[in-house]
């Protein structure tokens, strides 16, 4: 990797680490009984964080994407659900900045498809920044319409359409032309959705709309699938489970104290791997979050200590808190005693993998 890449890396890591802990203590604060002025700052801090994270994850995607090519991951999936992650993407947003937002799907409310549901989604958030960009007070409707093109083919049309008073009547363009009329985030947005929909071999086209405004209608076809419905995840188990959060920056174990409590896990801290060995001794914890870049004592140094422990205090299950989490990292952490890693920053499903993989390893152990 050259050095401009990995500095590029680097700093787009780290400045993803320290937004999502921007969040994480907005998410404590509004649950404080703050005054109303005080409220509102925090609800604006935490909107100015949301679009950074944004940003930088739509960044970092359109330039994998065209460094690398699209990496795809279909899955079977009920295609009425992406319409439900559209809405729940963009209600917020769309409340705040005073426009309606109308999401729709039409057709068999059971139809599966073999899909990247994630990509088709960001095709939707492309444009539909677009349109909610050139709306002042007025609506975008986002809808999808399913039908089948043969016995197994699915044929997906999506349209997003912005109504009401318009700032601009295109929603196509180059990234510098959109970005000098709408806006950095808009801009990034609308061109990573057209980078997926080329890769998808899907077809775009507009339509001029009656009123003000234009309505962009894309079209990709998939294999039909079928589709389990999934349970919705429950408690990692019906007792709490007692975290120890190792960590050396405050805002790390603060995102991580949040997660957890999420899952109602109650938490201890420690803030470098000596401390760690220390607390757990004591064999009280079920399950170890484990930093490994730590001073004093590393993550790795302090997982072979813990091992090497008397007691059942040895057997307490523990995951690397890192964001080196390639194969080859992975590895030498397993190899320390380790039983999975969670890649920063951390996110609610992935917390939720971990306790479950951490009880059920003890339960095995127990057994």
């Amino acid at each position: 990797m050259a050095l401009s890449e990995f500095f590029f890396e680097r700093v787009t890591e780290e400045i993803h680490v320290q937004i999502e802990g921007v969040l994480a203590l907005t998410e404590r604060l509004a649950r404080q009984h703050l005054p109303a002025d005080a409220q509102a700052c925090v609800a604006g801090v935490e909107e100015a964080a949301a679009c950074v994270a944004r940003l930088l994850d739509a960044s970092r995607d359109l330039k994998r994407i065209s460094a690398e090519g699209l990496d795809l991951s279909p899955q079977p999936r009920h295609l009425r659900e992406i319409m439900d992650e559209v809405q729940e993407r963009w209600i917020s947003r769309a409340r705040e900045s005073g426009v309606t937002l109308l999401v729709s799907y039409e057709g068999d409310p059971d139809a599966a498809g073999l899909v990247d549901a994630a990509r088709v989604i960001q095709v939707f958030d492309g444009f539909i920044g677009q349109a909610m960009s050139g709306v002042r007070h007025g609506a975008v409707e986002a809808s999808l319409t399913v039908s089948n093109s043969d016995e197994t083919t699915l044929r997906l049309e999506g349209r997003v359409r912005g109504a009401g008073e318009m700032m601009d009547r295109s929603l196509s363009g180059s990234i510098e032309d959109i970005d000098s009329r709408f806006g950095l985030e808009t801009a990034i947005g609308a061109a990573l959705g057209k980078r997926i929909l080329s890769a998808l071999d899907g077809a775009l086209r507009t339509e001029a709309n009656a009123g003000t405004g234009e309505t962009a209608v894309f079209a990709v076809n998939v294999p039909c699938a079928q589709a389990e419905e999934e349970a919705a995840p429950g408690p990692a188990s019906e007792e709490a489970a007692h975290v120890l959060i190792v960590d050396d920056n405050a805002t790390n174990r603060m995102v991580a104290e949040t997660l957890c409590e999420m899952f109602d896990c109650t938490t201890e801290t420690a803030v470098d791997g000596v401390e760690a060995v220390e607390l757990a001794r004591s064999g009280r914890f079920d399950l170890i979050l484990m930093d490994i870049k730590m001073p004093r004592m590393d993550g790795v140094a302090a997982t072979r200590a813990i091992r090497a422990l008397p007691g059942p205090a040895a057997a307490t299950p523990i995951i690397a808190l890192t964001a080196n989490a390639d194969p080859e990292d992975a590895a030498a952490y397993m190899a320390a005693g380790m039983i999975g890693v969670v890649e920063k920053p951390m996110k609610p499903e992935n917390l939720l993998r971990a306790l479950q993989q951490a009880l059920g390893a003890a339960s095995a152990e127990a057994a």
